[in-house]
């Protein structure tokens, strides 16, 4: 057997290929972004139809066209993504699918790149769909494969829900034959692809009885199971599973453990088997206490007497680690477990998450304040969003992909005195901003957009978009132009370079002072794409006045202040030139 140290995401995809996928459809976003990468990087190869859609929901009803197609079809996005996908979610559970259909919810415990940490679990629960839960590399791949199976065995959508540790964990993984692809069959069926209400309350009743088998059918499945022995007993869930049993090791105890993988519908039989043995029992699930609500309604219904511990010492929030556990299992065995933290502060370099060296969207705040100290700044989802940050401070509101636009149009509304421009990047623009921005033209609404386009999707690792002119795998496409758009529905448009400031700030000054919806355009691609690099600068120290505007207005990581000087680190330096237009005695030069 021939085995590969893969990331968990990797195991994914390469789960999928095993699996026989045909149709892969995503929106990128971390933790998941590595998933349709590695699919699209091989998608020719194995004769895989692979894009990136505009948004999650769109992905989602391309997707539920290629499993009615009868082809095996996997979905990927983030945990937030899921939101904005749930509407065509929520009904494909009552009409059923053809093709195995596999969808990805990459969960972010501790929001290591998030704006929340929800645990899509429930989604599982609210559209009542079967749910699986890896806790290695290996289980993503095999629980891939397996969850392939379960939605074409059941005619269901099936969630896996990998969380972060997991998906960017790696170790080593066993890879297994590829099966051949399904042929496409399409099959009239209005019945069951027209949700009128007559048909939708048919098949929700068929939905409770399809789940009741799927139930049945977790009982037995391979990725539960029961180890160890001792008094305690802990139900574990997806990586807690590893937590726990290092902690059982670093404690020298004796435990024994049921490891879940199927979270929904939980194995109620096991479970309830599980805990007639035991007194106490310890479930252990990051985040939300699904596992642990179970258990106790399990325990309640069966009258048995075993006292269940789980969120009353483990916390609801960000992920665990193995001295967590340990900690929390040593309060049921008598155990006295003190997390022993190290300052390790001395030894480390402080770093913040800042805006890149040569970041286009540097140059654009920078403007957005010259031209508009007073104003209101709506931003959205990317790296801009780092405007918020100091010495830039140019995001006074982040809520969702798009939320931007649709803040602003609110705000025009409220606060008619007030210059409003709201920051938006180009992938989120064609993501959801599109449709506010139809609402703010329709509704008479009087703001700006402020239109970020660095000509990639960037802070997700450079998957291309609408705007970028090439496909998922590469191949040119049609490029799609927002102020073309704009311009298309009445809305004043400009284009600029960022890095010409003045053009910049003159144009944005003309936008803000237009009476309605207008659309400033800053284009330069991203800093850390750029197949060219200009000659560096410096700081010419006998005219520098040390004034550090350099510092204290831009921010750039390139430019250095040591106690009363300042200068360029070139090897940081891109050549942009921003710092030039932003001294005011012009002693930052080029090298030549």
């Amino acid at each position: 057997m021939k085995k590969e140290l893969l990331m968990g995401n990797e195991a994914i995809a390469r789960g999928a290929v095993e699996a026989g996928v045909s149709f892969v459809s995503a929106y990128p976003g971390t933790p998941s972004s590595e998933i349709p990468a590695t699919i699209a990087k091989i998608a020719d190869r194995y004769g895989i139809y692979m894009e990136y859609s505009t948004n999650e929901k769109v992905a989602l009803e391309v997707g539920i066209a290629a499993s009615w197609s009868n082809l095996r079809t996997m979905v990927t996005m983030k945990h937030v993504g899921v939101n904005v996908a749930a509407d065509p979610l929520m009904t494909l559970a009552y009409t059923g699918t053809e093709g195995g259909f596999v969808l990805v919810s990459a969960d972010d415990p501790s929001m290591h790149s998030s704006q929340n940490e929800q645990d899509n679990r429930y989604y599982a629960k609210l559209a009542n769909i079967p749910c699986l839960e890896p806790s290695s590399p290996q289980e993503a791949k095999d629980m891939t494969i397996k969850a392939f199976e379960i939605s074409e065995k059941f005619k269901l959508p099936v969630i896996l829900r990998p969380t972060t540790r997991v998906s960017h964990s790696r170790g080593d993984v066993v890879l297994g034959d590829i099966r051949e692809k399904n042929s496409v069959k399409w099959e009239k069926d209005p019945k069951r692809k027209v949700t009128l209400p007559a048909n939708a309350r048919v098949h929700h009743i068929e939905l409770l009885e399809k789940m009741e088998k799927v139930g049945e059918y977790f009982e037995g499945s391979e990725f539960n199971w029961i180890e160890g022995s001792g008094d305690l007993g802990i139900i574990a869930s997806g990586v807690s599973y590893n937590y726990v049993k290092e902690a059982i090791n670093y404690l020298g105890i004796k435990a024994e453990v049921l490891k879940l993988g199927t979270m929904h519908p939980l194995p109620r039989k096991t479970i309830l088997s599980f805990m007639k043995k035991h007194g106490e029992i310890l479930v252990v699930e990051e985040m939300e206490p699904i596992v642990e609500t179970e258990a106790k309604k399990i325990a309640q219904e069966e009258e048995i007497k075993v006292k269940i511990h789980g969120k009353d010492i483990l916390p609801r929030y960000y992920e665990y680690s193995t001295m967590q556990v340990a900690e929390a299992i040593g309060k049921l065995v008598g155990k006295d477990v003190k997390i022993n933290s190290i300052d390790v502060s001395e030894y480390m370099v402080p770093r913040p998450p800042v805006l890149c060296p040569g970041c286009p969207h540097r140059a654009s705040f920078y403007a957005l304040k010259k031209a508009v100290p007073d104003g209101i700044y709506p931003s959205d989802i990317g790296c801009y969003t780092l405007g918020a940050l100091p010495p830039l401070s140019a995001v006074d509101t982040c809520i969702c992909m798009g939320g931007s636009i649709g803040i602003a149009c609110g705000l025009s509304k409220a606060l008619k005195d007030k210059k409003i421009v709201t920051t938006i990047g180009d992938s989120t623009f064609f993501h959801t901003g599109l449709p506010a921005m139809v609402n703010g033209v329709y509704n008479k609404d009087d703001f700006t957009i402020f239109l970020l386009d660095n000509r990639t999707t960037a802070m997700t690792g450079h998957q291309p978009h609408p705007g970028t002119g090439k496909t998922a795998t590469g191949k040119d496409t049609p490029i799609l132009y927002p102020e073309k758009i704009a311009e298309s529905m009445g809305v004043f448009t400009r284009v600029v370079d960022p890095y010409n400031l003045e053009e910049t700030i003159k144009a944005l000054k003309e936008a803000v002072e237009h009476k309605g919806v207008s659309m400033v355009v800053a284009r330069r691609e991203c800093a850390l794409i750029r197949k060219t690099k200009s000659e560096p600068y410096y700081i010419d120290e006998e005219k520098c006045i040390h004034c550090f505007t350099c510092v204290n207005k831009l921010g750039c990581p390139a430019i250095v202040r040591d106690g009363d000087r300042v200068y360029i680190d070139e090897k940081f330096c891109t050549g942009c030139g921003v710092c030039a237009q932003v001294c005011p005695v012009q002693a930052i030069k080029v090298r030549k």
